[in-house]
């Protein structure tokens, strides 16, 4: 038996085995349906967003409303930045990171997931 070396555009099947491309969401060969690979900061959201990245932006830097823009909340970051220098935003920003944080994944992609097309 032969030993089978992928390209990096490549990878092997989760069930059969065989090398299929990267981004191959079913296999060619078997064709189980393949999981993506699991992402250490949690699920992501359709449009990209990620809870755990929003809690960390929002502490470190939540009294500028960082957390607020990446959510796509233009409107508030701009208040967060108007106000920076009170030191509101940051304690909000600390309250919102203890939120965030304790959110589970499926009530963030529900509240801050969907794709901006679909906001319109």
């Amino acid at each position: 038996m032969g030993c089978k070396i992928k390209n990096t555009d490549e990878k092997f099947c989760s069930d059969c085995g065989e090398i299929i491309k990267l981004n191959a969401e079913i296999c060619p060969y078997c064709g189980v349906r393949q999981m993506p690979a699991p992402n250490p900061f949690g699920i992501t959201a359709p449009n990209g967003k990620n809870r755990i990245v929003a809690a960390l932006l929002a502490f470190i830097l939540g009294g500028f409303g960082a957390h607020k823009f990446y959510l796509g909340q233009m409107g508030l970051g701009f208040l967060y930045l108007l106000f920076f220098w009170t030191a509101i935003p940051a304690i909000i920003g600390l309250v919102e990171f203890v939120i965030l944080l304790t959110m589970s994944d499926e009530n963030f992609v529900r509240l801050y997931g969907q794709p901006k097309e679909l906001w319109d």
